[in-house]
Formats: C-alpha cells, sequence, structure tokens
C-alpha cells in the first residue's frame, strides 16, 4: 500500500471537445495548479512529432518513451508520453515523495484525453519541471572529466538511493539513466527522475533493497558499457568496477547511518561522535535508540530516524539561501572562518550570518555578468571562487582577497565552462561521449 493519500486532482478541459468512438472526449489537465497556457501546446499531435518555438532544446536522457522539453508561462517542462494510467501513478508518487523531501524531480501535471484531429486516441502526458542546472549522466560525460569525478557522479547515486530506501521508497529500476545530477561543491547531487516503477511502502525488507542494488547492479554496469562502445573510456572505469563501487558506497553509507554501536557505559562521548559523524555525511539525528546490558556496562546506541540537509537547513535558518548540502557545508565553513576572523565569537550566529552575506556572499554572486550567469548556480560560483582564492594564494606564497580571486576567476575561468542552465542544441541521445581524462 502507497504511503499517503491521493493528491486532489484539478482537471482543466482544454481546446473544443474531441470525438472518440461517437462519443465528445474533452482534454483533461490534472495539475494542483493549471496553468491555461498548457492548452497553446498541439496536444493532438503525436509528441515525437511536435516542432515549434515553444520546444526548449535542452540535453535528455535515454528514456523508453518520448521525452520533449516545452517553455510554457516562462517556465521549462519536461513532457514524457505514457499511458494514462502509468502517467497518474507516478504523478502522484512523485508528488508523494515531494512532500517527504525526497530529491526528485517536480511534477507538474497529467495531460490526459489526448485525440488526433482523426480521432485516433493518444497516449496522456506526464509534465515535471526542469531542474535548473541539472544534467542527464550523458551529458556530464560528454565533458573531458577525470576518473574520480567519475567516481564522485556514482557516490551521489549511492547517497539517493539510500535516501529513498530510507523513506521506504523502492525504486525498481535503479540507473543512471533515471537520475539526474547537479554539481554541489566539487561533488555532484543526484535527484530521481523517473518513478513508475516504483513503490512507496512504510519499510523496505532488506530483500526489496538487495533487489533495487542488483538491478542498479546490472544497469549501471551496462550504462558504462554503452559508453565504452561509443568513445572508450579509461580503464580504471571498467563498467564492473564502477557498478560495484555503487554497491559498496550504498552498503557503507547504510551501515552508518542505521548500524548499532557498541561501547562501555563510561565511553559515553561516541554517542555525540556518532552524531558528528552523521552531520558530516549531512544527515540529521531526529531519535536515537540507547540500551544497556543488564550489568549496565554496556550501552548500544543506534540512529532511528536520520533525515539529510543538515548543513543545508542550517544554512537555509541563518541565510535564507536555499542550496545543494554540500555547497551548504562549503559556505558554513567560510562563514565561520568570516565569523573567527572577525572576532566575533561570542555574537549571535544569525547577526554575524547577515553581515558574512552583506559584505561576502552578495558581492560575489551579484555581480556575475548576464552572459556568464547560466554557467553555474551562484553557490556553486561562490564556491568555486573560494577554490580558486586557495590556488592563487598558494602559488603568491600569501593571503589573497577574495575580490581579487574573483576577478581573476572572471577572467580566466569562468567563461570557459558549458552552460549548465540550458545547453541549447544539444541532444545527448545522439551526443558523442568523449575520453574522461580532465575535470
Amino acid at each position: 500500500m502507497r504511503r499517503g493519500g491521493t493528491a486532489r486532482r484539478r482537471t482543466t478541459p482544454g481546446f473544443c471537445p474531441l470525438t472518440r468512438d461517437n462519443r465528445t472526449v474533452p482534454l483533461q489537465i490534472t495539475a494542483s495548479r493549471p496553468d491555461p497556457a498548457l492548452l497553446d501546446l498541439p496536444w493532438g499531435t503525436p509528441l515525437e512529432d511536435w516542432e515549434g518555438p515553444y520546444l526548449a532544446h535542452l540535453p535528455r536522457g535515454i528514456s523508453r518513451h518520448v521525452v520533449r522539453f516545452v517553455k510554457v508561462s516562462g517556465r521549462v517542462l519536461a513532457v514524457k508520453e505514457i499511458k494514462e494510467e502509468i502517467a497518474r501513478q507516478e504523478y502522484g508518487l512523485l508528488r508523494q515523495l515531494r512532500r517527504l523531501e525526497q530529491p526528485t524531480v517536480k511534477p507538474f501535471g497529467v495531460i490526459s484525453g489526448r485525440t488526433t484531429p482523426e480521432g485516433q486516441p493518444l497516449d496522456a502526458c506526464l509534465l515535471t519541471r526542469h531542474l535548473k542546472f541539472a544534467l542527464p549522466y550523458r551529458a556530464v560525460f560528454s565533458q573531458r572529466i577525470q576518473p574520480d569525478t567519475a567516481r564522485r557522479l556514482l557516490d551521489a547515486l549511492a547517497v539517493l538511493l539510500v535516501r529513498l530506501h530510507l523513506a521506504g521508497f523502492w525504486w525498481g529500476d535503479v540507473s543512471l539513466s533515471n537520475t539526474l545530477f547537479r554539481r554541489d561543491a566539487g561533488s555532484f547531487s543526484a535527484y530521481l527522475v523517473d518513478a513508475e516503477t516504483g513503490q512507496l511502502l512504510p519499510t523496505l525488507t532488506r530483500g526489496q533493497r538487495d533487489h533495487d542494488l542488483e538491478i542498479a547492479r546490472v544497469n549501471i554496469a551496462g550504462e558504462f558499457m554503452d559508453l565504452a562502445a561509443m568513445d572508450g573510456t579509461p580503464e580504471d572505469l571498467d563498467p564492473i568496477t564502477m557498478s560495484q563501487r555503487v554497491i559498496d558506497r550504498y552498503e557503507q553509507l547504510w551501515g552508518e547511518l542505521t548500524g548499532a554501536e557498541n561501547f562501555a557505559s563510561e565511553q559515553r562521548w561516541r554517542v555525540d561522535e556518532r552524531i558528528r559523524r552523521l552531520n558530516a555525511l549531512g544527515f540529521d539525528v531526529d531519535e536515537l535508540s540507547l540500551s544497556t546490558d543488564l550489568a549496565g556496562t554496556s550501552i548500544q546506541i543506534q540512529p532511528k530516524v536520520v533525515d539529510a540537509g543538515h548543513h543545508s537547513r542550517r544554512l537555509m535558518r541563518l541565510t535564507g539561501l536555499d542550496v545543494q548540502e554540500n555547497q551548504a557545508r562549503r559556505l558554513l565553513n567560510d562563514l565561520d572562518s568570516y565569523r573567527a576572523g572577525q572576532g566575533r565569537q561570542t555574537e549571535s550566529e544569525e547577526i554575524v550570518a547577515h553581515d558574512w552575506m552583506a559584505h561576502v556572499y552578495e558581492p560575489i554572486v551579484s555581480n556575475v555578468p548576464p552572459d556568464l550567469a547560466g554557467k553555474l548556480e551562484p553557490a556553486e560560483i561562490f564556491h568555486e571562487v573560494l577554490e580558486h582564492r586557495w590556488y592563487m594564494s598558494e602559488k603568491a606564497g600569501r593571503d589573497v582577497t577574495t575580490l581579487w580571486a574573483f576577478v581573476d576567476y572572471l577572467n580566466t575561468v569562468l567563461p570557459k565552462k558549458r552552460d549548465e542552465e540550458a545547453i541549447v542544441g544539444v541532444d545527448t541521445v545522439e551526443m558523442p561521449v568523449v575520453a574522461m581524462f580532465d575535470d
């Protein structure tokens, strides 16, 4: 049984009534907030035949269904043509996962009741919001990236799978193709894209989790074999090794998050140490289970409920910035350094954060030229400026100011990066894959 209730449906008829089997069938839009501009799209045409100025040419992953990106009321939507029952099921499941604060694309609506002008029925369409700055794995691998970067991408997928399993979601089709990736302070954050095979349960058994892991092992190995067959990959990106890495990283993280730990009663500091380790992984501990043996000489500790987003929530509380977890960690580190450098450790953290935003963060992100603003997210640009400052300081043998590092970064680094907000004219289904050597 799926967790949560069924989303309330708002149905908006569109176009003129269409005829199907001598019956009048109106186009139906099911969405939490229907947008009348959707009625301007050619729903009476098969999705693969769509063409026109409303199309947004963005990178697409490999999909068993036809997928197009369209521009509607200033936003970009992904449109997937699929059977109506499956579309509604996936729409509802994505809404539930979003309510559970899981990293997924945002569902927008379902279009049903489609027919051609001749009255032939067409499949329904599932609409999701385009995730800005996110790329399918083939777009990431089309760049010249180092093997270590590829491993970090796989680590992000392992973290995503752990998060989904902790929430009780059985994916059923774990793969790189069903995931989007956003750069996150030198690493990646992964987002679920395709949930049509998934189930949301109260908890998952070990067998259900193992089933997902085996699916991941087979699919990821196959995807790396496809990459190798197209243009070759370095030897240390062996498909079997890469797929096993996801499994190993998953098991490591799952054990850290859910495993029981025993220690002597006089070592109570290890309770705080366990929480700190979990926080370092980006997870909060909502509840801990502590138990002692009959003699009271040892204690067992086990996290009961863990949620991801420890650093991003803290940064949101202090600054209002909504960023990725590793980006939040990096920004918080700079905030803490600013606080120490100003000798303001005894002042309110909120007041210092306000000053840091006004004097450090905003002067950087608000002065990125418009023609470069689409290269990376603002928080990722700030992270890279901090990295650039470190390299410049090391080379100069002295501290370089953030402002000077920012000016040099704008001139020498950012213009060379590919626009990750919108890669116009690129279709990653047909995109050639190049060797992965330079990040």
